[in-house]
């Protein structure tokens, strides 16, 4: 009973001059609700004396936890461009830069400056897009998944969509392509095998209530041995002859040639384009290398269909995203791939990756054992499935611990590793040249404890 009277009372106990700079009503919330756990803990009987020093320390700690960001800047050394639980494809620090003063003031988001009036959002990039690759109209989304719900939704309502059977994907965060066709209201009409689908699988899907002939990208995986697939130029054809619409859900939706030969397994935009496809999606933070955005390209007339539905207001994107992809569109219709930090990253040189990892042994390997090792990665993001390109590591050990362990302490300093063949390696595929100074001084204090 003696100790429940020495409580703090609540309004003395947040004078204290330890919470001079923080706000009053957060540490009051804070402070009511330590002090009544240690009440709980008294009675309880897991406390047998008040330590008032502590309880300011837990309100402190209660105090950044609550206020301090969650997002937090990492270095991916994983090898992992587009590394999904590391927010995909980066925005270059100069395109941020460009469109900062447009975006933090007010602009013409939905002004039409020439005749003075209500414009719409999406004309901003859709000159960029439609000179980039050639067609007649551009909507923006908030991400690919969004694109192919308003797409089916829109257009293939309470009728059929064909799709393979060797296509009917699930990608992360169980996104299945057949529960979002059932969710638009679209009807699946499965053709072919998991293996094999051919043209006359197609030509012998139609019927009255057939709207959309759908093409899916195989995002997370790739069918191999006794296999045939119908190309999208074959859908295109076939889905004009019968006046039904054919849709391509891309998935990455790359612009240029990749390199390591990655084109033979994963078809470009513009690559498609040459076919005069009705409409296709891709991702805007993939292959593409900007920010999350779903982009629907095609012919005007369904585009404009789409603009029409309800649900646009709910999957729009705002002034930052149109910003920032429009730079980024603008420097592919310049050529300028190095502007943009994941094609940058693709094109880079082993010898160069090798050089940057032999240059960071040279300044550590008298505090640990270090090997630069020739390896292979993925892009990741569900693009170019099962393909490996070629990376440069540096494994490090050191203190005999385990690779988890040295992979922790990593982390800890937000250091994003990988583990391969037992052990502990930082790729350079993934990390950028601006960030080697800093990831020089993060090892030392990590190996110095």
């Amino acid at each position: 009973m003696f100790l429940l009277k020495s409580i703090p009372k609540v309004d003395k106990f947040i004078q204290n001059k330890s919470f001079n700079q923080m706000s009053l009503k957060l540490v009051t919330k804070i402070s009511k609700e330590v002090i009544e756990q240690l009440r709980a803990d008294i009675l309880n009987e897991k406390v047998t004396n008040i330590d008032e020093k502590l309880l300011i320390k837990k309100v402190q700690q209660r105090y950044k936890e609550i206020t301090s960001p969650s997002l937090q800047k990492i270095i991916n050394a994983t090898g992992v461009i587009v590394h999904t639980n590391l927010g995909r494809s980066l925005i270059s620090s100069d395109t941020f830069d460009r469109v900062k003063d447009t975006v933090t003031s007010y602009n013409n988001l939905e002004y039409d400056l020439e005749k003075g009036k209500r414009g719409e959002r999406y004309s901003h990039i859709s000159k960029s897009i439609c000179e980039l690759l050639g067609c007649e109209d551009v909507l923006i989304v908030n991400n690919n998944a969004s694109a192919v719900f308003l797409v089916l939704n829109t257009l293939a309502q309470n009728k059929e969509a064909v799709v393979s059977r060797g296509e009917l994907v699930e990608i992360g965060g169980s996104f299945r392509v057949p529960d979002v066709m059932s969710s638009s209201g679209a009807i699946l009409k499965e053709i072919g095998t998991t293996n094999k689908t051919h043209l006359k699988d197609y030509e012998n899907a139609f019927n009255e209530n057939t709207a959309i002939l759908m093409k899916v990208h195989k995002s997370n995986y790739s069918i191999e041995g006794f296999t045939s697939e119908v190309s999208h130029e074959d859908i295109v054809k076939v889905a004009k002859q019968n006046d039904v619409i054919d849709y391509y859900d891309m998935g990455s939706g790359h612009m240029i040639d990749l390199p390591f030969n990655l084109n033979n397994s994963e078809p470009s935009v513009k690559d498609i384009m040459k076919y005069n496809p009705s409409l296709i999606s891709f991702s805007g933070d993939k292959l593409l290398g900007s920010i999350q955005a779903g982009i629907i390209v095609g012919k005007k007339k369904y585009i404009d269909q789409l603009k029409k539905n309800q649900l646009l207001r709910m999957l729009r994107v705002d002034k930052i995203t149109l910003a920032i992809l429009e730079d980024n569109i603008t420097s592919l219709l310049l050529d300028k791939k190095e502007d943009i930090p994941t094609l940058n990253m693709l094109f880079t040189s082993t010898e160069i990756l090798e050089q940057r990892a032999s240059d960071l042994k040279s300044h550590i390997s008298d505090i640990c054992k270090c090997e630069v090792i020739q390896t292979q990665t993925v892009i990741g993001g569900g693009t170019t499935p099962n393909k490996k390109i070629p990376t440069v590591a540096l494994s490090i050990e050191f203190n005999n611990h385990k690779p988890n362990k040295i992979e922790q302490l990593f982390r800890q300093k937000r250091v994003i590793g990988r583990i391969e063949s037992e052990k502990f390696l930082i790729d350079f595929r993934s990390i950028r040249e601006k960030e080697l100074q800093i990831l020089q001084r993060l090892i030392k204090e990590v190996i110095n404890g």
